[in-house]
Parts: C-alpha cells; sequence; structure tokens
C-alpha cells in the first residue's frame, strides 16, 4: 500500500499526531510520502522523522493578543494558489490519502477520485461534543475546508460516538516533578502581556517556549527556541503546564500528568469547546484572558496522575494496512475498552 499523508501545519498537534501515525505505518508495511501545509518551510523545525517530505501553502489563520484576526485571516489566504496546488498534485499510484485536516490533500484526492481517509481531532466535532452549540455550521464548515471519504476524529472521550482516544507517543523521558518548574506555551499570546502576567510569582521557574533564535533569561522567566526533544524533556520534568487550548498539547500533558491551565485562543471554536471539556472532565483549569488571580489559584493546586493513552497509533496503522475491513466503531470500542483501566473509561 502507497499512501500521501497530509498533514496540517498551522499549530504543532498536527505534526505531533503524525510523528506518531508515520513510524506506526511504515512497521505495518505501508509506503509513505508526507506534505505539509499551513506553515512557511523554514518555521517547520525537527522535522527529520519525515524525510523527503513536501509542503505546499494551503490555508492557515492570523491571530494577534490571543484572537484569531477573521479579516487578517482572509486578507492573506491565496485562493488561486491553493486551487493550483491542489489542481496539480499529482496522486497517480497512491492508493490512499490519509489527511491531518489538509486541504491540498483533501481536495486532489476528490478531484482525481482516490480513496481518502481523515484522522484529526477537527473530525470529532462531526459529532455533538460540548461547547459547539453556539457553531451550527461548524460541520459543514469542516467538511469544506478538508473533505474525506472517511472521517475519523480524536478527543479526550468517545461522547458516544466513534471518536478515538488521542494518538500520544508514551513519554519519552522518566516522569518527574521539578518544584516550582512551569512550562509555559502560549504562541498566540502577546509577549508583553505574558512577561506582565508572570511577574507576580518569582518564586517559581517559566520555561517558556516561543520563536526566538537562541535561549534568554530574564530572573524567572526562561526562553527557549522551539525545540521538540527539549520540549518534550521539560514537559517530562515540570510541575505544571499553563498554554492555549490546544488538543496535542493537552493531550501530552493528561498523559504525564501534568496539571493544565488553559487560555483559549479567541474566535476559535475548537479550542473553546476544548476548554469546555477539559472543565467537564476535570481535567485541567480555563482561564478565558491572562489572568494573575486565575494562575495563582492554580499553582496552589497539586500534582496530577499519569493517565497514559492507550496505543492508537498502532490500531490505526493495522486497520489501514488490511483495507479497514472492520467499521470504525468496532476499532473505537476496542481503543476505549483498553482505556477502562484508569479515570477517562467508559461509563
Amino acid at each position: 500500500m502507497r499512501i500521501l499523508y497530509g498533514v496540517q501545519a498551522t499549530g504543532n498537534g498536527h505534526i505531533t499526531r503524525a510523528r506518531v501515525l508515520l513510524p506506526a505505518l511504515r512497521a505495518a508495511g505501508v509506503e509513505v510520502d508526507m506534505l505539509f501545509s499551513g506553515r512557511q518551510p523554514d518555521r517547520l523545525f525537527n522535522m527529520e522523522p519525515f524525510g523527503d517530505y513536501r509542503t505546499c501553502r494551503g490555508f492557515t489563520f492570523v491571530t494577534d493578543a490571543g484572537r484569531v484576526r477573521r479579516l487578517g485571516t482572509l486578507k492573506q489566504s491565496r485562493p488561486l494558489q491553493f486551487f493550483r496546488d491542489y489542481r496539480c498534485l499529482d496522486l497517480n499510484g497512491y492508493d490512499l490519502v490519509l489527511s491531518d485536516f489538509e486541504p491540498v490533500t483533501a481536495w486532489a484526492a476528490r478531484r482525481q477520485q482516490v480513496p481518502s481517509l481523515g484522522i484529526a481531532h477537527q473530525y470529532a466535532f462531526y459529532h455533538r461534543i460540548p461547547g459547539t452549540g453556539s457553531a451550527p455550521l461548524l460541520k459543514w464548515s469542516l467538511q469544506l475546508f478538508a473533505p474525506v471519504d472517511e472521517a475519523v476524529g480524536v478527543h479526550w472521550h468517545h461522547f458516544n460516538a466513534p471518536v478515538l482516544p488521542p494518538l500520544v507517543a508514551p513519554s519519552p523521558y522518566p516522569l518527574t516533578e521539578e518544584e516550582g518548574k512551569i512550562l509555559i506555551y502560549l504562541p498566540f499570546e502577546s509577549m508583553d502581556e505574558i512577561r506582565y502576567l508572570l511577574r507576580a510569582f518569582p518564586e517559581y521557574r517559566f520555561r517558556i517556549y516561543c520563536n526566538i533564535p537562541a535561549p534568554e533569561t530574564q530572573g524567572h522567566l526562561e526562553f527557549e527556541p522551539f525545540s521538540r526533544e527539549g520540549f518534550q524533556q521539560d514537559l517530562c520534568s515540570c510541575a505544571g503546564v499553563i498554554a492555549n487550548a490546544g488538543f496535542g498539547l493537552c493531550s501530552e500533558a493528561i498523559q504525564a500528568g501534568k496539571k493544565l491551565l488553559v487560555k483559549p485562543l479567541q474566535s476559535q471554536i475548537e479550542q473553546r469547546s476544548n476548554a469546555v471539556v477539559l472543565e467537564q472532565m476535570g481535567l485541567g483549569r480555563v482561564m478565558p484572558s491572562l489572568e494573575t488571580e486565575a494562575v495563582e489559584d492554580w499553582l496552589a493546586l497539586g500534582s496530577g496522575t499519569p493517565s497514559p493513552w492507550p496505543d492508537v497509533a498502532t490500531a490505526l496503522a493495522t486497520w489501514i494496512s488490511t483495507g479497514r475491513q472492520v467499521p470504525i466503531q468496532v476499532l473505537t470500542r476496542e481503543l476505549w475498552r483498553a482505556e477502562s483501566g484508569n479515570m477517562l473509561s467508559l461509563c
């Protein structure tokens, strides 16, 4: 089997999922080529595991001070470039297009009538997920953005739908807890506002990952350039995580048992829903804006408990490589049953 695997690269969550699923597919004997869109190629990092991958412009959103800017997003979109990209993408020789909410490969597959499969957090919103009631056109907009023949969503709960647990690799380093060490990943927020927020807590060490060329230290604030390995080391050793409400990092923090405080990206329905689910399931605290009081209350909380996710990647890779003969509902039940030993068990 030969697959073209398209990954939305706007955030790191999609890429993190691909880092888990790609080796599982290759281990199952599948030949996989990679395509990434939604980010400038020079802003991708630690991409060696993907080999000789391709990039396209695709679509992304423009943010400013923690909010999606709809007008700016519209202005920077290049629909004619997207049209050319998906029409020129040659899918000859591929048995399947796999899309992690990546529009170029999804639309190319539809145009050339190549079978397509979507695996992404966004596809969970094809079903009734808490926090989405104010977006009646959500499913339609998702189908328009990256249409696939079969859509498989992932989430922290099944919600009585064929939704899988997150695709997360086991923690790569020993799980420890350095007292007072807090990991910060707020790429959509103003750096000045982050500094102002954290100034009131000099007794803590804040490890802040951001778009800088080299490490910097400003008192109790430690700024680090983007690094997959360095970030994973800090995630495994920190006492807690403050982040936007992206699905990938929250899933890793839950697995590692790190207490979690999220500030959802405003005007972004996915993150708003994620925040609702985190609170409803007792998996994290939410602050609508960068608030000192919310951080103070959260810092006083105790540690979490590690909660490993099942091996979704291997199960999916086997399912795909054997022709998806078993209905996705069966695979869903099996994987959530494997989760029944911890706090996210089936009711």
